[in-house]
């Protein structure tokens, strides 16, 4: 019943024969102008339908509009807005009044837009999730806001999956991370909605962006003004479970016509409980283990920086931000241990596992800025990075007898993984006119320096002796040198463009230990090193005769490189029978895509995509010593994916839904040896649905939800269906000042992840869940002014990069 409401929220989703609305916009003079902001407001309810620009003849059009009541209103810079009188819109094309904008007077001090975003914009080769004003964001972190996108998947360990793929790169405010696995899982929670604007799912990346990332890119826009004077807010939110959890946090921003300082500051106190049951069959022996995570998160987040308008066509800028987190993690598990033959249990494990960890990050960003109106521009961005992670875990375990009242003998563990990454890059951007088209020009230089002391003792009583046979140095460089050339040009019925980027890499691991050799150890040196140079093409055709039936045509080719805890050999420790371990001989994977578009009416779009990827890399579960799983990462061949999405928007009066409908078919191949292949093919649903229902002026209703199909998660995972629904409410107070939103994240405490595994002689069955069903209560209030710069509008090379990864790169041209 519950899943079919879930369905039933995607039901009332309607198709309209699309009508047209155009007209003329002119100055006081009577001369066109181009480039006019037009928004279409229903006069009922003075929510803005359709936005569009005028062309240089000062002409615009809306397509698509239902029967109604309308006005028109126009905005341009330096220019008072104007409206054209209401008018009544029917079945038939019609033309309205011409619109007549005057100059503003030289004192005019600022000029206040606002505009309503949808909650998710689709388009060619991305779809936007406008964080900022959705109600059921509320309390949720960037991790937990992924898991609900569309066609985003997480598996139990939160690996990220786009469309079906694993491999994709995740960027904030245009910047790609350099963490991975649970790293950049940790990362990702002490960020939370409130510091978040949007999410981008960039599934087809243009040669001007890194070639990392085969599934694509998650570009996470973090908030930054944009309004004249001094302006603020303030935030404080509430969520409940089985812990409380709180944030807080404010931001202060101060800005005029020649210089912008923007800070903000959040803190997040989150609490988190998780279950976890592992059954496990070996050989003659099973495991049943059953366990609870507590997770303990404490965040600063911060973010402070300034960019000077030297002219209008030049601005500096500089960037800090970073975030100090030291989250807990203690967990307690019993394992069950029997013999299959005689199906008795034969003793039980007692492992309890704590684990204070240290996350803190700090980044500084240089930028300059030159934009010629005429269509010449130069980013130039330096970036420095660095990471200071440590791991300080205490693992007792203690076996007892069958009846777990007689302790048999105890093992203990303590491990010290202190980790420092630090980060250099410098990249340039040109575009000029070029051949009736766009041509864009960039080299990027990146270093990346990680290094890992890994130190595992055993304890004894009150003395701890180093396990040298388990204890490693790994130190790991990285240098990617590249550069791109990319075209675009809009033809008569199509636009056309075209990119090739070049990346050579130089890569170098080595890792200092000891050795025991005879009856003494000795240095254990051992090292690799690989250079390779890569090529990758992208290309995008989009049919564009008639704007309401467009096709596009794409294709790319990436790379994702493994990352540092991917390589390291040494030996994590989870508890007796299970530990991680990384692979030197792990080498990158590549990835070919196709895909066709079809956009019907602005609105409907369908998507079809092929992917192949080579030497597809993935967590494999294998054994040792007989009966213990280590988890590590092997090349799993080749994997195939074909993906079908279908998205739809639609609007009536006040209510607005959005429904996104995705699936793939996976082939995964592999054949170690010995027995051990992988041989699966995966059938993956993702539905999303977002409702949202405004009524008495200031309140706003939203619900929520998606549902994954079974599916394969990692190559070697069979994952059950999981779903979720989520709904709440918000009301704004003191003339849209403050703004209090309510929620409650998955109403029916379903989002439960169950999945399965059979390879190299080993059955596994996991069942994992933690604290989804929360009350969730927030309030922000802003003060200040909101007004925007009646004068032209600076872009800061911060601002720039991040608007890069706004704009569409692979139909549209940048």
């Amino acid at each position: 019943m519950r899943l079919l409401l879930l369905l039933l929220l995607s039901a009332t989703t309607l198709f309209s024969q699309a009508q047209q609305i155009t007209g003329l916009a002119k100055d006081e003079n009577g001369a066109p102008l181009g480039g006019v902001t037009v928004s279409l407001i229903r006069t009922t309810d003075s929510s803005i339908i359709k936005l569009a620009v005028t062309k240089p003849a000062g002409t615009y059009s809306f397509s698509g509009i239902r029967e109604g009541n309308y006005k028109v209103k126009a905005t341009y810079v330096g220019y008072k807005p104007a409206f054209t009188p209401g008018f009544s819109f029917h079945s038939a094309d019609m033309t309205i009044p011409e619109l007549k904008l005057t100059k503003v007077p030289a004192n005019l001090g600022n000029v206040t837009v606002t505009a309503i975003k949808p909650m998710v914009e689709v388009k060619v080769d991305k779809t936007i999730l406008n964080v900022e004003g959705t109600i059921n964001a509320v309390g949720s972190n960037a991790l937990e806001l992924l898991r609900k996108s569309p066609g985003v998947l997480l598996d139990k360990d939160d690996n990220i999956s786009l469309a079906g793929k694993n491999g994709v790169q995740v960027y904030i405010d245009g910047r790609s991370t350099p963490l991975s696995g649970q790293d950049l899982a940790n990362y990702l929670k002490t960020l939370q909605s409130s510091q978040i604007e949007a999410i981008e799912l960039i599934t087809n990346p243009s040669a001007k962006y890194d070639a990392a990332g085969n599934a694509g890119i998650i570009n996470i826009r973090l908030k930054k003004n944009k309004s004249l004077g001094t302006n603020g807010s303030v935030n404080a939110g509430w969520n409940i479970s089985k812990n409380a959890k709180y944030n807080s946090g404010f931001s202060l921003n101060y800005r005029n016509k020649n210089i912008n300082i923007f800070s903000n500051y959040n803190y997040n106190y989150t609490p988190n409980e998780q279950n976890i049951t592992i059954k496990r069959t070996v050989l003659d022996s099973f495991f049943n283990q059953q366990g609870t995570i507590f997770d303990l998160r404490k965040a600063h987040n911060f973010k402070i920086g300034a960019d000077y308008f030297i002219n209008k066509k030049n601005t500096v800028g500089v960037m800090v931000n970073g975030i100090l987190a030291d989250p807990v993690s203690i967990s307690h598990t019993q394992t069950y241990i029997s013999n299959t033959t005689t199906n008795t249990v034969d003793r039980l494990l007692v492992a309890e596992n704590q684990n204070n960890m240290k996350r803190h990050n700090a980044n500084i960003n240089l930028n300059y800025n030159y934009i010629d109106p005429k269509g010449t521009s130069l980013v130039v961005n330096a970036d420095h990075g660095s990471y200071d992670l440590n791991s300080d875990q205490y693992q007792p375990n203690y076996y007892y007898d069958a009846s777990g009242q007689v302790k048999l003998n105890s093992v203990i563990y303590h491990m010290l993984s202190p980790a420092q990454i630090n980060i250099h890059s410098i990249k340039a951007d040109y575009e000029q006119n070029f051949g009736k088209g766009k041509l864009g020009i960039g080299v990027k230089s990146a270093w990346v320096k990680t290094d890992n002391d890994f130190q595992r003792f055993n304890v004894n009583g009150f003395t701890e002796e180093l396990d040298k046979d388990r204890s490693n140095h790994f130190v790991y460089k990285e240098n990617i040198n590249a550069g791109y050339l990319n075209y675009n040009r809009q033809y008569k019925k199509l636009m056309f463009q075209a990119g090739l980027r070049v990346e050579n890499t130089v890569s170098e691991g080595v890792t200092d230990g000891l050795k025991l050799n005879g009856t003494a150890y000795t240095d254990s040196l051992s090292s690799f090193k690989r250079t390779y140079t890569d090529l990758f093409p992208s290309a995008a055709i989009t049919f564009n005769k008639n704007p309401k039936k467009q096709w596009s045509l794409t294709y790319s080719r990436r790379i994702d490189r493994p990352a540092y805890q991917d390589l390291n050999p040494f030996e994590f420790k989870l508890d007796e029978y299970t530990f991680m371990k990384g692979n030197i001989n792990l080498r990158p994977q590549y990835t070919n895509s196709f895909g066709i578009t079809h956009t019907y009416n602005y609105k409907l779009n369908i998507a079809l995509n092929y992917s192949h990827v080579k030497d597809l890399f993935t967590a494999i579960i294998d054994t040792t010593e007989k009966s213990k799983a280590f988890v590590s990462k092997k090349n799993l061949a080749t994997q195939d994916i074909a993906s079908l999405t279908v998205s739809y928007p639609f609007q009536y009066k006040s209510y607005s839904l959005f429904t996104n409908i995705s699936t793939n078919y996976s082939k995964y191949q592999a054949d170690f040896g010995a027995g051990r292949k992988v041989d699966l093919a995966a059938f993956g649903f993702n539905l999303f649905v977002q409702n949202s229902l405004k009524f008495a002026k200031t309140w706003t209703a939203e619900l929520s939800g998606f549902y994954n199909a079974p599916t394969v998660y990692q190559g070697n995972f069979k994952g059950k269906s999981i779903y979720s629904v989520d709904a709440g409410l918000s009301r704004q107070l003191m003339k849209g000042k403050t703004t209090i939103k309510a929620s409650v994240s998955d109403v029916f405490n379903s989002l439960k992840f169950r999945a399965s595994s059979d390879f190299a002689g080993q059955t596994m069955n996991v069942t994992y869940r933690q604290e989804s069903r929360q009350f969730k209560l927030s309030i922000n209030y802003r003060f200040g002014n909101n007004g925007v710069k009646p004068a032209k509008q600076h872009v800061s090379g911060a601002e720039e990069e991040t608007k890069r990864v706004q704009q569409s790169s692979g139909v549209i041209g940048n």
